[in-house]
């Protein structure tokens, strides 16, 4: 399937669907166990399954700075290779990670309606005709 502005986003099932609600049950089951028998084991597993969580969200949100810093990259180079000049500093992460959607064909008139409206990434996305899919993140 093509990707496009209506299905671009991605999930990993067993990461979205299977471990952050399996982490979410054990912690709140853990925490009742806790408050009906509070001892050194009940309040250890309440940790554990914290500290659990906590591993989760890092190395997510550690993943994720190491794609946006990848495709940051890319994209001035990309820039650099079609305009023959520097991305402009002006433009945010999120609207360079929005612009990688876009075909190369409209890519450098994007570039210059978002920096002179000050586009939002959302906006950014909605206003790319020819789709250019990443099917790499996550």
């Amino acid at each position: 399937m093509s990707q496009n502005y209506a299905n671009h986003k991605r999930f990993y099932p067993l990461f979205h669907f299977v471990t952050v609600p399996l982490v979410a049950v054990g912690l709140s089951l853990a925490v009742y166990s806790f408050f009906a028998i509070p001892t050194i084991i009940t309040g250890l597993i309440v940790l554990a399954f914290i500290l659990i969580g906590l591993v989760g969200i890092f190395a997510r949100t550690f993943a994720l700075k190491a794609q946006d810093r990848a495709a940051r990259a890319e994209e001035k180079l990309r820039y650099f290779i079609l305009a023959g000049k520097p991305l402009s500093a002006e433009l945010k992460l999120g609207q360079i990670l929005a612009l990688r959607f876009a075909s190369d064909e409209e890519y450098l008139a994007l570039v210059d309606k978002a920096v002179a409206e000050k586009l939002s990434s959302d906006e950014i996305k909605k206003a790319i005709k020819n789709w250019r899919g990443d099917y790499h993140r996550i």
